[in-house]
């Protein structure tokens, strides 16, 4: 089936990118588990490593298993392609590395996932990535954060741990003003909730280890590149826009206009810095996408009702879920994710630490550990492990304080959920 076909999106989660395999007649993406490609030629080697030509040489530079994964994802998000990569924290690094060089500045909301966080201050800190960080949620201080000097914009389109959605087209207008890319994370979304590119976002990237794999089996990330942005020309992006000498003075805004980033960040991302997809994880994904429209449904009726439930349980001090009324960040809720936030927030447990760490240590059915968006559900304390790297401060501001524990709600029977809530919290 064709990657652009316009078919809905249950359909596309099936087929986008696939097709029987053309020697043997296999209909499920084969598990093409080879490091290195046979070349017909030396010319047609040749012309692949220039870039003249597609095609496989490397497996750490794609692999067939993996460019289905692109294709789907690519055709899923409403972009022109996609690299399949070794993470999500690959991909952001990926990302960075591609739009950035030391000493450039870019905009980070100051609300994200613990690891991304952690990277941006490491990648300051070693390699003089400047990150000014803002609250999304404050679009005022977020427009004041960017300078001359910002060569990006990044946001969460659903903020891990606390649930609240971005509204990405007021901060995809900041990015047009300074004329700068907006990135986005949208694996708490996916892009069965909310699609970015088409409230203005260029790049979208995700972890596939969590909503879209699915199953709590995969590591691996990926970019996809919405191809809108015009690179050509733009001194601040060199990679995109000056000429690669070591690949014949190619310049990749001219040869690739609506591909040169997806063709910049898996060159310099993915053939220089290494971090491939494995061919296995890859397949792990790529089945992982045929159930997305099945099961984030699923995932969003069952968080709806544990928040709805702790919401009104006396040893609950707050929860975050934005999908219940009456929450400030339920308007954008209706604008951007009318089928529902998501799986994942945060609860405040009366009796601050300790009693969030007894409420960890007594579930029965949730399992503890970091993970999120898996079809069992998981608790984690966020200051003491996800988030802990984050200064008091900061972590306070975020809403992660000592008595706050995060949920990602899985699939099992949500009256089960509460069960074992209610039976933990009773302690």
């Amino acid at each position: 089936m064709s990657s652009d076909c316009r078919n809905h999106f249950a359909t596309l989660a099936v087929h986008a990118g696939a097709s029987p395999d053309p020697v043997t007649g296999a209909r499920v993406t084969p598990l093409y588990l080879t490091n290195g490609f046979a070349f017909e030629t030396p010319e047609a080697a040749a012309d692949i490593f220039a870039l003249r030509k597609s095609g496989y040489s490397y497996a750490r530079g794609g692999n067939p298993t993996g460019a289905v994964l692109e294709k789907r994802i690519a055709t899923l998000e409403g972009g022109t392609n996609a690299v399949a990569i070794a993470s999500g924290q690959s991909a952001l690094l990926v990302i960075l590395l591609t739009l950035l060089k030391s000493g450039d500045e870019y905009v980070s909301a100051n609300r994200l996932f613990g690891g991304s966080l952690g990277l941006m201050r490491r990648l300051e800190e070693r390699h003089d990535l400047k990150v000014t960080f803002a609250n999304p949620l404050d679009l005022d201080a977020f427009a004041a954060a960017v300078t001359e000097r910002t060569r990006a914009i990044v946001i969460e389109s659903i903020v891990n741990p606390s649930g609240d959605v971005v509204d990405i087209a007021a901060v995809a207008d900041i990015a047009k003003k300074h004329n700068i890319p907006l990135v986005v994370d949208n694996t708490l979304a996916t892009p069965y909730l909310i699609r970015p590119i088409e409230y203005g976002a260029d790049i979208v990237f995700h972890s596939l280890s969590k909503f879209i794999g699915g199953h709590g089996q995969v590591i691996g990330g990926i970019i996809v590149d919405a191809g809108k942005f015009n690179w050509a020309g733009d001194a601040r992006y060199p990679l995109l826009s000056e000429p690669w000498e070591d690949y014949g003075g190619i310049v990749l805004s001219e040869k690739f206009p609506q591909t040169a980033f997806g063709v910049a960040a898996r060159v310099y991302g993915m053939r220089d810095l290494g971090p491939g997809l494995s061919p296995f994880n890859a397949f792990l994904a790529l089945t992982g996408t045929e159930t997305l429209h099945l099961r984030m449904p699923r995932h969003v009726a069952n968080a709806q009702a544990v928040a709805r439930h702790l919401a009104s349980h006396p040893a609950i001090a707050e929860v975050s879920y934005p999908g219940l009324e009456g929450h400030p960040n339920h308007p954008l809720v209706q604008r951007y994710t009318p089928e529902g936030p998501g799986a994942v927030f945060t609860v405040r447990v009366k009796g601050g630490e300790t009693a969030a760490k007894h409420l960890i240590s007594t579930l029965k059915i949730f399992s503890h550990l970091a993970n999120i968006g898996e079809t069992r559900s998981l608790i984690i304390h966020p200051a003491t492990t996800t988030h802990k790297n984050m200064p008091p401060e900061e972590r306070i501001a975020a809403g992660l304080g000592p008595d706050v524990v995060r949920l990602s709600i899985g699939l099992e029977d949500a009256a089960d959920l509460i069960a074992d809530l209610d039976q933990a919290l009773a302690g």
